[in-house]
């Protein structure tokens, strides 16, 4: 597959829509000889991030661009950062409300599986500057 970059974006509190972006972006690799187990870790991954923008980020985006040698997925958004990066790192660590717990979110596993599925995690965040995340996929002996 020759390089291609797309973004997507997504709205806070928008549940409907929330997880429609990393479908497209999984359909997109299914379409490629990437490898399936490759495809599931980039899915996961841009899952998790979608949700975590629309229950805390404000309103963001997410942009895959896929290379020779990577897949890397970057995740932006304006809302109110996170204050303790090394606490919502920790498995289990959730802010979710009763609301979102109601609608089957906020176990605190979105950063850590975010963490675990990418070959490289990059996170960026201040109190009142918004989020910023890059994961990176190796695509080495895969396409």
């Amino acid at each position: 597959m020759a390089s291609f970059s797309k973004c997507y974006a997504i709205k806070k509190n928008d549940f409907i829509k929330a997880g429609d972006a990393s479908i497209k972006i999984k359909n997109l690799l299914k379409s490629t000889d990437i490898d399936p187990a490759i495809i599931r870790r980039v899915a996961v991954c841009g899952y998790e991030g979608e949700i975590n923008v629309a229950m805390h980020g404000g309103n963001g985006k997410i942009c895959i661009d896929i290379g020779e040698n990577q897949i890397t997925i970057k995740i932006d958004d304006d809302g109110p950062g996170i204050e303790d990066i090394d606490l919502a790192m920790k498995k289990g660590f959730s802010t979710a409300t009763d609301k979102w717990r109601e609608m089957g979110f906020g176990a605190g596993m979105g950063l850590p599986n975010m963490f675990k599925n990418a070959d490289k995690f990059n996170i960026e965040s201040e109190k009142g500057n918004g989020t910023h995340i890059t994961m990176e996929f190796s695509l080495k002996g895969n396409i």
